[in-house]
């Protein structure tokens, strides 16, 4: 067989290399045919007999996790359980088979394929990311109706076949990635998800080589094919030559002594070479993940995403975390962090994340009602998060920051509803800090181009490059069709970051990237150069930052940094970029 390259998403950087294990998707195995009236209750209970079957599996394996995992998986398996106890994949399966005499495998798809139309009219790339879940929920059902083992089993052959994996399949799901750690699992390659699906998240905190959005890699693999997974580029080699194998062995054993070395860097402060200190903290998602963030060095959180805490509770059951229950969570992270800032997120979703899943989706979410629009027509669920966030203050150092604020006024009401809330917490008795600094997450191009509005209400500023590059560009990255457009060097983007650093500076107002640029290394002398001082990204990024930090000379770099952002042409732009590595 000839050797052939995919093409897909990075989302997990480093090298696997290893033979091909396919998972074949239990929907191919669906039968379609009409059952006789006298046998619909026995096929609507062959059906709640799969799902109270999977609810155990489920149950069981968050049980069953072990203390090493990445604490998101324990929150996506929640999520899952939720999923499987909504009355639209629990009940109306069993309706469809009553009214159509459809088998149970057949409804349960009909189902399916109906909830997955409803997201895929989502724009949101997190929140559309999100149908996999239901799709994966619904796998799992089909293969104990069909009876498709629900464990991976162990791949035949020689000892050297097995002894790195490489997982490729239509998607997995987050629980069935626990199966995989007590075996050879070097990677996966999946045909779906993008940067914010379930299985990139989880394939990041474990830091496993992946690579998904490869369209039909299950379907031209085949079964023990060699692969290499290249995680930084996104790129899948089927079959390689023994001289490109040999090549990719070679850059595998480099990274690993490379990361070794990086181990040593955990208690070196981020000081470049001519004495300025830069600040690495960590994005995290869950408490849990302060382990990580402290463990790589981090000198606090630079975004602790609230959503993960209302995940799976919106959309399902309709219940939103109380205010205890955010409070003793934003309270975990803050003690966690053991004096260490933590920079706490206030809701970032949108009316397109159906709080009633009958409820009739935006025309265009991204653009709709979505962030702090959402929280202010929603003054008291947003009220419930702020008063939990303030009573977190009072156990550590808490910044609160606000996202996609663009205008004048909807600063001015989030400052207001948090005066409001500070008023409550006082006539409660409750403890906060008075002095709590307020910031602003600048993803929207006119809040870049206003700046002066921001920095005269508020603390400081975050840059969140991911929506600021897709809503600069006007392109959706996880969109496959466009996604090659997804720049971080186009000369406007540049000019926004530069711009808004420049602006933060000149009036004292600490300004941060919170966004992939950050963790990237490619880019980090690029930013240093641009004047910025405050970087967070996933944990698992921070200590190869941090050796570009420490081998970096500021007196270098922005000379040749203000060359870069006086050009236009992107040949010009990648050159001064690659130019800077080699200071």
């Amino acid at each position: 067989m000839a050797s052939f390259t995919l093409h897909g998403i990075s989302v997990s950087r480093g090298i696997a290399i290893g033979r091909a294990h396919l998972l074949t998707p239990a929907t191919l195995d669906v039968k379609h045919y009409l059952i006789e009236q006298d046998q619909m209750e026995a096929e609507v209970a062959r059906l709640k007999d799969a799902i109270r079957t999977v609810h155990g599996e489920l149950q069981s394996i968050w049980r069953d996790l072990p203390k090493d995992a990445p604490a998101e998986l324990a929150a996506f398996i929640d999520v899952h359980v939720l999923i499987l106890s909504d009355p639209m994949l629990s009940e109306v399966p069993l309706n469809i088979i009553r009214k159509r005499y459809y088998n149970a495998e057949w409804a349960l798809v009909t189902q399916i394929d109906e909830l997955s139309a409803q997201f895929d009219e989502v724009e949101d790339p997190y929140l559309r990311e999100r149908k996999a879940d239901i799709q994966q929920v619904g796998e799992r059902i089909l293969k104990v109706l069909t009876g498709t083992a629900t464990t991976i089993p162990t791949p035949s052959g020689s000892e050297e076949k097995i002894s790195h994996m490489i997982v490729v399949a239509h998607d997995i799901s987050p629980a069935d990635m626990m199966q995989f750690r007590d075996r050879s699992f070097a990677g996966f390659v999946t045909d779906v998800g993008g940067q914010n699906s379930h299985t990139a998240i989880v394939a990041r905190s474990l830091d496993i080589p992946a690579a998904v959005g490869m369209f039909n890699a299950s379907a031209l693999i085949d079964q023990d094919d060699w692969v290499i997974i290249d995680g930084d580029a996104g790129v899948v080699i089927v079959d390689p030559s023994p001289q490109v194998l040999e090549q990719y062995r070679e850059r595998q054993a480099r990274l690993i002594r490379e990361r070794k070395k990086l181990s040593k860097l955990k208690k070196t402060p981020a000081i470049t070479i001519d004495g300025t200190e830069i600040h690495l903290m960590a994005n995290i998602e869950l408490p849990d993940d302060c382990a990580a963030a402290l463990d790589a060095g981090a000198n606090g959180v630079g975004l602790f995403r609230s959503e993960f805490l209302f995940m799976g509770r919106t959309g399902y059951n309709n219940k939103l975390p109380t205010e205890d229950e955010q409070f003793e969570s934003y309270r975990k992270a803050v003690v966690a962090m053991k004096g260490r800032p933590v920079t706490i997120r206030t809701l970032d979703i949108g009316a397109d994340k159906p709080l009633d899943t009958a409820e009739q989706t935006a025309l265009n979410p991204a653009l709709g009602l979505r962030a702090i629009r959402f929280c202010l027509a929603e003054p008291q669920m947003f009220l419930i998060q702020l008063r939990a966030i303030l009573r977190a203050s009072a156990f550590g150092k808490v910044r609160l920051l606000v996202p996609m604020l663009s205008h004048a006024f909807e600063i001015d009401q989030t400052l207001v509803m948090i005066e409001q809330a500070k008023a409550q917490l006082r006539t409660a008795n409750k403890r906060f800090d008075e002095a709590i600094e307020v910031g602003a997450m600048i993803e929207i191009p006119a809040a870049a181009l206003t700046l002066p509005l921001f920095v005269k209400r508020l603390d400081f500023l975050s840059i969140g490059t991911n929506d600021l590059i897709q809503y600069t560009l006007a392109i959706d990255r996880v969109d496959h069709e466009v996604a090659h457009l997804y720049n971080p060097l186009h000369p406007a983007i540049l000019y926004l970051l530069s711009n808004t650093i420049a602006i933060g500076a000149k009036h004292g107002v600490p300004v941060a990237v919170c966004g992939e640029m950050a963790g990237d290394t490619h880019l980090t002398r690029l930013l240093l150069g641009m004047g910025l001082r405050e970087f967070s990204m996933h944990p698992s990024q921070l200590l190869p930052v941090k050796q570009e930090v420490l081998n970096s000379d500021l007196r270098l770099l922005v000379p040749q940094t203000k060359k870069i952002l006086r050009a236009i042409e992107p040949r010009a732009i990648t050159e001064g970029v690659e130019r800077l590595a080699a200071l």
